[in-house]
């Protein structure tokens, strides 16, 4: 089975108990542990790294079933030219996102990525598969 990114968006609703997405959030990640390997990187740590206030916090919180891994040279590069075309198309922010570091993390290693915020990986990396709530009324998703 393809491995699985978790974006840090369903990490933290899950340990913060989210009230508007932890039960999608929790379904989501045990369905894909239950048939994949998951996976997080370093970006996607240290978006969750804020939330405490040590290493040892942090990593005691972290389910046991994630895989560490370091982002590819590949996805950084990819990760850049997914934010040029961004910036160019009018894109705000001035400094490479976190999301296209996911996005092109997943895409190089051919990964799924499981988020509830899938509009800029829709956008920019367009062949990710991606696992994301179906919509509802009331509940953004795009």
């Amino acid at each position: 089975m393809i491995p699985t990114l978790v974006d840090s968006n369903v990490i933290l609703d899950i340990l913060t108990q989210d009230r508007d997405w932890l039960s999608w959030s929790s379904a989501a990640f045990a369905h894909a542990a239950d048939t994949t390997r998951l996976v997080i990187n370093p970006v996607i740590y240290s978006e969750v790294s804020v939330h405490f206030s040590s290493i040892e916090e942090l990593d005691a919180a972290l389910p046991a079933d994630l895989t560490r891994e370091p982002i590819p040279f590949e996805a950084a590069f990819l990760a850049g030219k997914a934010f040029l075309k961004y910036r160019r198309a009018g894109g705000l922010r001035v400094s490479p996102l976190p999301d296209f570091f996911i996005g092109a993390h997943a895409a190089i290693a051919g990964y799924r990525l499981l988020t509830r915020d899938p509009r800029r990986f829709r956008t920019h990396f367009p062949k990710l598969q991606l696992i994301t709530p179906q919509p509802k009324r009331n509940r953004p998703t795009d």
